[in-house]
């Protein structure tokens, strides 16, 4: 996994979420409860009984610094590693207040990516025997789609485009707008660069027949039943052998996904692995205070 987070391109998240729990009023139990010069040490536990796939750390590095950087943290367990019930996965030392107010944060980012991370690696290894790339989609929660995507690859998964900025998929509304699928393709070519690969997205054999007319590179398959999409791949393969790549994507879940590998497409998108990914359950434990 290449991608690295960059503190600079999750600032404004890091800072919106501090600002959210402390209000620039701090932690008023702890102010009350602890004094200032008390020190402690702590450690992230893993209880999620079935194990996980661990994502976040450089999220609860940025927090940690941001609190305070006298605090310190010692990781065993990197991005993409995978974790047994009870796993210590690092430990934190320093200033209990400190860690105080960093600790539900922390634990939000990591417990979220790791979810994540955690459903994208039970798809991808139904795929893997297939030669099936499992990808993300654009339904993330908003402001998060840049670590939700990371968190994706953390799986073992790939990202599909980031935005409507990077990559061309001409989808339902789209053909409605341009007047038909021959015509939006011929639009898009003629005014896109002609290193862009087109995307199309078919809901029915009128539309794969037109997108395989115009010349898509990569035809997705919605929404379609297991048997019509299986009609639809030897119809691609028959007239375009290799050249197109095909990709399946509508309410795909881990009871379908089989059955849909076996279909022989190249690309499943998944959209639960990022809009329903269930949390996975970390502590921060106190052990000492000195």
């Amino acid at each position: 996994m290449a991608y690295k987070i960059l503190k600079n391109e999750v600032m404004d998240l890091i800072h919106g979420a501090i600002s959210e729990e402390l209000n620039g009023l701090g932690d008023i139990t702890s102010d009350y409860l602890i004094p200032p010069y008390k020190n402690t040490f702590s450690y992230i536990v893993c209880k999620e009984k079935d194990g996980a796939i661990l994502s976040g750390t450089d999220m609860v590095n940025f927090v940690a610094e941001e609190i305070d950087d006298n605090i310190k943290i010692d990781w065993f367990k990197s991005d993409g590693d995978s974790l047994e019930y009870m796993d210590r996965v690092c430990n934190i030392s320093g200033p209990t207040l400190s860690i105080l107010k960093a600790e539900r944060i922390c634990l939000n980012f990591i417990q979220h990516m790791s979810g994540i991370a955690t459903i994208t690696s039970k798809f991808v290894k139904i795929a893997k025997p297939y030669g099936i790339k499992i990808k993300d989609t654009r339904k993330t929660k908003p402001i998060l789609r840049k670590i939700e995507k990371y968190a994706v690859l953390c799986g073992g998964g790939y990202n599909h485009r980031f935005g409507l900025f990077d990559g061309i998929l001409i989808k339902d509304n789209h053909i409605v707008a341009a007047g038909g699928i021959l015509k939006a393709i011929e639009k898009v070519r003629a005014n896109a660069p002609s290193t862009l690969k087109i995307e199309i997205e078919v809901r029915d054999f009128n539309q794969l027949d037109e997108a395989l007319a115009g010349g898509a590179d990569i035809i997705m398959l919605d929404n379609m039943k297991i048997d019509r999409m299986k009609k639809a791949i030897k119809i691609i393969r028959e007239k375009k052998d290799r050249t197109v790549l095909v990709e399946a994507s509508g309410n795909i879940n881990l009871e379908n996904l089989e059955k849909t590998c076996k279909t022989g497409v190249d690309i499943i998108s998944v959209g639960l692995i990022t809009h329903s990914a269930p949390a996975v359950d970390f502590s921060i434990e106190f052990e000492k205070d000195t």
